[in-house]
């Protein structure tokens, strides 16, 4: 059962790849033992194609950095001694220029950080100034709710007395 389904498999997945390549020419259906054997051990064959060559100079690969805006690949030629100074000037430059935008940059950053630290600074000054008005307020509203108990203190022992004072005369008068 093991072998059948392994060669069902391997002999979908041999037919999926003939099927997907249009120019590839079909494979002759291998056999059961062979068809397990792929899906086991090796890789089922492939064809390759054979690689074109540029047409000036028939036995050379190009390297395949060297390709022109066509598509098509140059000729790998030695850079002369003027050509490597232009290069290396203009490395110099770009690298110069990168410099100079990561000085402004710098230099950017460095004064948003410092207006920032000001700003910071002023804030944490008006913060302070803030929690003294609310401590001042905070002792403030004690030292006036004090002085309302005492003031209500005051007004009832006042009435005491006259509560007290009415009720004595009431009861003398009684006698």
């Amino acid at each position: 059962m093991r072998v059948v389904v392994s060669s069902l498999l391997g002999l979908s997945l041999i037919c999926s790849t003939a099927w997907a390549v249009e120019t590839a020419p079909v494979a002759p259906a291998p056999t059961v033992a062979t068809a397990a054997q792929a899906t086991t051990a090796t890789p089922p064959p492939q064809t390759q194609k054979p690689q074109t060559l540029p047409a000036n100079k028939p036995g050379t690969v190009p390297a395949a950095g060297n390709v022109d805006a066509n598509g098509l690949p140059q000729e790998a030629k030695p850079l002369t001694a003027e050509q490597i100074a232009k290069n290396k000037a203009l490395q110099d430059a770009k690298v110069k220029a990168l410099v100079k935008d990561q000085a402004t940059r710098l230099q950017q950053l460095e004064k948003a950080n410092l207006d920032a630290l000001s700003q910071n600074q002023e804030l944490q000054l008006k913060n302070d100034s803030l929690g003294v008005q609310v401590q001042v307020l905070q002792s403030e509203r004690s030292a006036q709710m004090f002085l309302y108990g005492a003031a209500t203190i005051a007004v009832g022992v006042l009435l005491g007395f006259l509560v007290a004072s009415y009720v004595y005369t009431k009861r003398r008068r009684q006698w």
